[in-house]
C-alpha cells in the first residue's frame, strides 16, 4: 500500500523557481505552484496543505503579508511556511521568523538541503498533530471518567435522600419539589438583581443538588417519632430539632472519608440553617436576619411551603393559595422579607410545581 504524500504549497513570482522547485519536490511530494499570493488563498480554500515554501518578494502581496494572514485565520495558523529568498540580510531573516516561519531557506537552494528542512519540518508537524490527537483523547477520558464520577456521586446522593423519605413516610416527594422552588426563586433573583454577586459566584448546579441533602439529619431520628399519627409531644420535637446538628456530623463524615468538596460546603450550610428564622426564634442557633446564610433563607421559605401543602395526620393540605398567604404573612418574622418579595413573583410556579406532589392520603 502507497505512502499518503504530504501536500506542499510553493508560492513564488518566479516561474523559474517554482518549475525548478517543482521538479525537485514532485519525487516525494504533492505539488502546488502559485504565483500569488491571492492564488494560495484560493487554493487553501479547497486543498488541505501540510506545508508551504513562501517567496518573501512578492508584488502586490509580499511573503510578510501573506504569512500575517495565515496566522490570523484558525484554519490556516498551523500550516508550517519556510521562507524563500535571495536576500542573504540578518534583518530579513529575523523578520520572518518573528510573524512564525519555521525556517528560512536561501535561493539558490539545494535540492537535498531542501527536502532535508522540508521532511525535518513535516516530522516535527507530524508530531505535534500527533500530540494535539493524544491530548484531546486523554481529554475525552478525563471527561467521561469526571461524567462516571458525578454520576455515581448523583446515585448516592439520591439513594440517601430516598433513604430520609423512606423513614420519613410524610415527606414523599419532598425533595424534589424542594429542588424545583430554589431553582425558580434563583432565577426570580437573579432576574431582579437580588443577591446577584454572591448567586453568581455559586456553582448554581452543584448548589441546587446539595439542598437534596438539607433533612439528611433525619436519618438519625427515631422513625417513631417522624412518623407519628399525631402531633408531637415537646420530647419528641426536641428530638426533632436535632436534626440539623445530625446533618452536620454526617456532612462532616463524608468529608472525612472524601476531603474538600463544593458540594458538602453547600450542603453543610442547608442541613444546618434552613430551620433557623428572621425574627431569631429559630434553631439550631438562633441565628437571626443577615446572620442566616442565603441558602438556609432561601430553603426556609422553600421547605414551609412544601409543608404547607403536604398532608399530614393531623392536618389536611392547604391550596397552593392559601400556602402562599401564610408565606406572605411570615415576612420579618420568619422569613427574610426580601425574599418573600420574591416568592410572591414565583408563587404561580410553586402552585403548579405543587400541584404534582405525591400526597398521602
Amino acid at each position: 500500500m502507497n505512502e499518503q504524500r504530504h501536500v506542499i504549497m510553493m508560492v513564488d513570482d518566479d516561474e523559474t523557481y517554482l518549475a525548478t522547485g517543482g521538479k525537485i519536490l514532485e519525487k516525494k511530494y504533492t505539488v502546488y505552484p502559485v504565483t500569488s499570493g491571492e492564488q494560495a488563498f484560493t487554493i487553501l480554500e479547497k486543498i488541505e496543505i501540510d506545508l508551504i515554501l513562501l517567496d518573501i518578494e512578492m508584488p502586490v502581496m509580499d511573503g510578510y503579508e501573506v504569512i500575517k494572514r495565515l496566522k490570523h485565520n484558525a484554519q490556516t495558523r498551523e500550516i508550517p511556511v519556510i521562507f524563500l529568498t535571495s536576500r542573504t540580510d540578518p534583518g530579513y531573516e529575523f523578520e520572518g521568523l518573528s510573524l512564525g516561519a519555521i525556517d528560512y531557506v536561501t535561493k539558490p537552494f539545494s535540492p537535498s538541503l531542501l527536502i532535508q528542512r522540508i521532511e525535518n519540518h513535516l516530522l516535527i508537524s507530524s508530531q505535534k498533530k500527533e500530540l494535539v490527537r493524544f491530548n484531546q483523547s486523554l481529554q475525552e477520558m478525563v471527561d467521561e471518567q469526571t461524567e462516571e464520577i458525578r454520576r455515581l456521586q448523583n446515585a448516592i446522593l439520591n439513594t440517601v435522600s430516598e433513604l430520609v423519605e423512606f423513614r420519613d413516610e410524610m415527606s414523599s416527594g419532598h425533595i424534589e419539589r424542594i429542588l424545583q422552588y430554589i431553582r425558580k426563586m434563583i432565577e426570580e433573583m437573579l432576574r431582579q438583581g437580588l443577591h446577584a454577586d454572591e448567586i453568581e459566584s455559586w456553582d448554581i448546579e452543584v448548589f441546587i443538588n446539595a439542598a437534596q441533602m438539607h433533612d439528611v439529619g433525619k436519618i438519625c431520628v427515631d422513625e417513631a417519632i417522624l412518623n407519628k399519627r399525631g402531633k408531637v409531644s415537646r420530647r419528641e420535637f426536641e428530638e426533632i430539632m436535632k436534626h440539623p446538628g445530625y446533618g452536620l456530623m454526617i456532612i462532616d463524615r463524608i468529608r472525612q472519608m472524601t476531603g474538600e468538596h463544593l458540594f458538602l460546603d453547600y450542603a453543610e450550610i442547608f442541613a444546618e440553617s434552613h430551620h433557623e428564622r428572621w425574627d431569631g426564634s429559630g434553631y439550631p442557633e438562633g441565628r437571626k436576619e443577615q446572620d442566616i446564610p442565603l441558602a438556609g433563607r432561601l430553603m426556609a421559605i422553600a421547605d414551609v411551603y412544601d409543608a404547607l401543602v403536604s398532608s399530614r395526620p393531623y392536618k389536611q393540605p392547604m391550596i397552593p393559595g392559601e400556602a402562599a398567604q401564610e408565606i406572605i404573612r411570615g415576612a420579618g418574622s420568619a422569613f427574610d422579607p426580601a425574599l418573600v418579595e420574591i416568592f410572591k413573583a414565583v408563587s404561580g410556579d410553586f402552585a403548579k410545581i405543587a400541584e404534582h406532589r405525591d400526597m398521602l392520603i
